[in-house]
C-alpha cells in the first residue's frame, strides 16, 4: 500500500452496504474520506464514531447533480454506487466525465461482479457496459470483480419470508458467497495503491448450490418451510448452472456463509 494521500478518497454510494464498510476501511488506514450520498449527513453518523468526521458530498449520479463538487480535489474514487440497467451505465459515464474535467487525475476504482461477461442477464450486461466506460475513461483505473455478497444471498431468501415455501433454482445452480467487509478492505487497499487495471478476482471460500443455501437460510431463521426448486429455461439460467458466477480458483474469502448467518441471526 502506498503512502496515505493528503487529498480525500471519494466513495460513491458511501452510505450503502458496501460503501459504508469501504469508508470505515479507508479511515482505519488513516486516509481522509469524502462520502458521496444522495442524502444529507445523518446526525451521529456511524462513520463519525471512528474518528474525525468524514467529508460529505450530496450528489446524485442518476440526476447529474452535485457531482462536480463531490469529485473536486480527490486523489481517488471508489465507485460503489449502483442502480439498475442502463441508468447504471449513464451514472458511471457522468462520474467519469466530471472527474476528467475536475482538474486532476483521480484513480478510479470500480466494483463489479464475477461472471458479467459470461451470464447474459440484463443487470450483468449493464455492469459489463459500465466496466467498459471505466476502461475507456482516460483516467488511471482499477476494476475488482467479486462473487455475490453473503448479504445479497441472505436477503434473497429473507424476501420470501411471508411465502408458504422457499423458491430456488433447480439443476445445480451454484454461488460462491463472499463477505462484503473483506471486499471493502480490498477496495480500500486498491484505492490507496497504484492503479492495476483488472485486479485479481475475489471469490468466497466455499461453493454451494442454491438449494443448499436456501436450506441454510431456513435453518438460521428457525423456519420449517419446504424448499421448492424451480426448473427455469433460458441462457442466463444455463450459464449460472454451468458455473458462470464462480471464481473457484480465486477462493480467497475467509468468512463462509454459515458463519455469516450465525452473525446475522445468532446461533
Amino acid at each position: 500500500m502506498s503512502e496515505q494521500p493528503s487529498s480525500p478518497v471519494l466513495v460513491t454510494g458511501g452510505t450503502g452496504t458496501l460503501g459504508r464498510q469501504v469508508v470505515r476501511a479507508l479511515r482505519a488506514h488513516g486516509a481522509p474520506v469524502r462520502v458521496m450520498s444522495r442524502r444529507p449527513r445523518e446526525p451521529d453518523a456511524v462513520e463519525d464514531r471512528i474518528g474525525p468526521p468524514a467529508q460529505w458530498a450530496v450528489a446524485d449520479l442518476v440526476e447529474g447533480t452535485g457531482i462536480a463538487d463531490a469529485v473536486r480535489g480527490v486523489t481517488a474514487i471508489v465507485h460503489c454506487a449502483t442502480t439498475l440497467g442502463s441508468a447504471d451505465v449513464r451514472a458511471t459515464q457522468r462520474l467519469v466525465r466530471t472527474a476528467r474535467t475536475s482538474g486532476g487525475r483521480p484513480h478510479l476504482v470500480h466494483i463489479s461482479i464475477v461472471g458479467v461477461d459470461r451470464v447474459p442477464m440484463f443487470y450483468y450486461r449493464a455492469k459489463l457496459a459500465a466496466e467498459r466506460v471505466v476502461q475507456d475513461c482516460g483516467l488511471p483505473w482499477t476494476i475488482l470483480r467479486t462473487t455475490q455478497f453473503h448479504d445479497l444471498v441472505a436477503d434473497m431468501f429473507a424476501a420470501q419470508s411471508r411465502l408458504p415455501v422457499m423458491f430456488t433454482l433447480a439443476g445445480g445452480a451454484r454461488l460462491q458467497p463472499i463477505d462484503s467487509g473483506e471486499v471493502a478492505e480490498r477496495l480500500a487497499a486498491l484505492a490507496l495503491g497504484e492503479p492495476s487495471g483488472r485486479a485479481a478476482e475475489m471469490g468466497g471460500p466455499l461453493v454451494h448450490d442454491l438449494r443448499e443455501l436456501a436450506s441454510m437460510s431456513r435453518r438460521a431463521r428457525g423456519s420449517s418451510r419446504p424448499v421448492l426448486p424451480l426448473r427455469l429455461p433460458g441462457a442466463a439460467v444455463r450459464a449460472v448452472r454451468s458455473g458462470g458466477l464462480l471464481a473457484e480458483d480465486r477462493a480467497v474469502g475467509a468468512v463462509d456463509h454459515k458463519t455469516y448467518l450465525r452473525r446475522r441471526y445468532g446461533s
